[in-house]
């Protein structure tokens, strides 16, 4: 009796991954099911490069220098500092 408890929970198991495996496969193909609306990505944003190391970096979180045209985005302090150490001398 628990033999066949356990084939029966089995095969359900197999046949409910199979129908997940061909639900996913189709949504693939095909996009969403029903009426959900696709997720927009959010705008890109601009980046700036560090003239020290190179990294890319988001102007509104960086460290600056400079001001108007002449500003300067920076990763980290380190870079900051190596650059006005460069202009300097």
């Amino acid at each position: 009796m628990i033999l066949w408890i356990v084939r029966l929970i089995v095969i359900y198991l197999i046949f409910r991954g199979i129908s997940r495996f061909l639900a996913g496969l189709q949504e693939g193909l095909h996009g969403p099911r029903g009426d959900r609306p696709r997720a927009t990505p959010p705008p890109a944003v601009p980046l700036a490069r560090d003239p020290v190391c190179g990294t890319y970096v988001v102007p509104s979180r960086a460290l600056t220098s400079g001001s108007g045209a002449e500003t300067r985005f920076f990763c980290s302090e380190h870079c900051r500092r190596a650059y006005a150490a460069r202009r300097a001398s």
